[in-house]
């Protein structure tokens, strides 16, 4: 339970400012705390001051009849307020690209510098900065576009300020709702915005500009590494393996010497043509490659919370495909020594259900400034044990879409599924030459020095910004 700060506490005057709002929210969460000392600011102007374009440059749009489809001719990637936190976003569900480009729908297509705001569900409030990698993307009825008017305010600014503490209390003072928390754009059109000196504004906005270039080359990065793995190991075909274009898997017969399974989608014909492809070429088992290292899920503990200063973050499931995490912090003194991991692990999300917009069986790689994390025991913790084979040349392969469909394949269990552990251990890794090997390792590995660097200038941007609020509200 929240109460109001005893140095801070909620004046009658607020109820009048807020409309007579009789909902707590606004009151303890620090909306009127961050106003109130704007109000102490030489220079602040309105939010819709500085925005332009469609409705004035704050809008969401129509709620609409979503078709996907897979095919990339025939539509476009779709950003809903779970995507739009997404660090890798090749998986986007797609759009009928005719649905997208009509006169109903076509101003959704959102435009590097923009600001996303989730304002519909249990997290509304969220924000996100559209990299310039996203400028074919379309978003979804749920997220705010907040569009900079460039002759009135640097785009990278503004998001920072958004982003910002101050900006993070403003827009989630403005969420109503119980169950299904809302944001409309007119509650945040007169959000106080401060403005500084061209030259602070200016510093601010290139360092979150170079942020998203630098996110944008991860992304690239983490694309051409997955097409360098296919192409060395001789398997070309496979860059552009489109799973629902091949032929259903209907009235199929299977003979096995030994009962490995009796579920039929464990001999599913896609994927065990996939797998017989991948088998073609030289290489070994995945459990050939992890004997030495690690090829589990992790413990099961009890989680104790504890303050940041004295804990650590724990990572789940869902936080650990985000660009930010915002796990809760635990005590690592009362969890198992496998919440931490070693450089280069990666981590399969293992257990879940079949949606194709779910994250079980995709991955992700534990490297960096990722490593002072904690991690919950909902992955499958894969760690080459054979230097030749590094865990960052593994993950090219992992993030794909073809290890994705085959880890699926491998799947037991009745709502929430995981992975049959034999048939895990017998997935063949197709193994380039070791130069290629080491080719691909290190453009993983540099997109996530962009990645880790992206991170660094952001929180630069946002450390200048709250100094000069600080310092001019005295």
């Amino acid at each position: 339970m929240k109460v109001a700060s005893l140095s801070n506490p909620v004046m009658s005057d607020w109820l009048a400012d807020q409309g007579l709002r009789l909902d707590a929210s606004p009151y303890i969460a620090g909306s009127l705390e961050a106003k109130k000392m704007l109000e102490r600011l030489p220079d602040t102007v309105p939010l819709a001051s500085v925005t332009s374009g469609h409705n004035g440059g704050i809008f969401n749009g129509p709620m609409f009849r979503r078709v996907y489809l897979t095919d990339p001719e025939h539509s476009v990637p779709f950003v809903g307020t779970k995507d739009m936190m997404a660090a890798d976003l090749t998986a986007l569900p797609r759009l009928r690209k005719s649905d997208a480009t009509s006169a109903a729908l076509s101003y959704l297509q959102v435009k590097p510098g923009m600001t996303l705001i989730s304002c519909s569900g249990f997290n509304a409030g969220r924000r996100a900065y559209v990299r310039p990698d996203m400028g074919d993307c379309w978003s979804s009825q749920d997220t705010l576009k907040v569009e900079p008017d460039p002759e009135e305010i640097k785009s990278g600014y503004l998001y920072a300020f958004l982003l910002s503490r101050f900006g993070e209390s403003l827009v989630r003072g403005s969420v109503y709702g119980s169950a299904v928390k809302h944001i409309e754009p007119h509650h945040i059109t007169g959000l106080p915005v401060p403005r500084f000196d061209e030259g602070l504004e200016g510093r601010i906005h290139q360092l979150v500009e170079y942020s998203a270039r630098l996110r944008a080359q991860y992304q690239a990065g983490l694309v051409a590494a997955t097409k360098d793995f296919f192409d060395s190991v001789g398997l070309p075909e496979l860059n552009k393996f489109r799973w629902h274009q091949q032929e259903r898997d209907l009235g199929f017969e299977i003979s096995t010497a030994e009962p490995i399974s009796l579920r039929a989608l464990n001999f599913a014909p896609r994927a065990r043509r996939l797998i017989e492809k991948l088998a073609s070429v030289q290489g070994a088992t995945l459990g050939d490659i992890c004997a030495g290292g690690s090829l589990r899920t992790g413990a099961r503990f009890k989680r104790i919370d504890a303050d940041p200063s004295h804990g650590v973050r724990l990572i789940g499931q869902r936080q650990a495909f985000w660009i930010r995490p915002e796990g809760r912090w635990i005590s690592a003194a009362q969890a198992p020594e496998d919440i931490r991991l070693q450089d280069e692990t990666i981590l399969v999300a293992a257990r879940g259900t079949f949606g194709e917009n779910e994250v079980y069986s995709r991955s992700v790689l534990v490297t960096g400034a990722w490593l002072e994390h904690a991690y919950s025991q909902d992955f499958v913790r894969l760690l080459s044990g054979d230097p030749d084979v590094p865990g960052a040349y593994l993950f090219a392969f992992f993030r794909s879409d073809v290890a994705f469909r085959i880890l699926r394949s491998l799947s037991v269990g009745g709502k929430q599924q995981e992975y049959h552990p034999r048939l895990l251990r017998e997935m063949p890794i197709p193994l380039a030459p070791p130069a290629d090997r080491a080719r691909i390792a290190q453009t993983v590995r540099y997109a996530y020095q962009c990645r880790d660097r992206a991170d660094i200038l952001e929180d630069k941007a946002l450390a200048l910004l709250t100094a000069a609020i600080e310092e001019a509200a005295g």
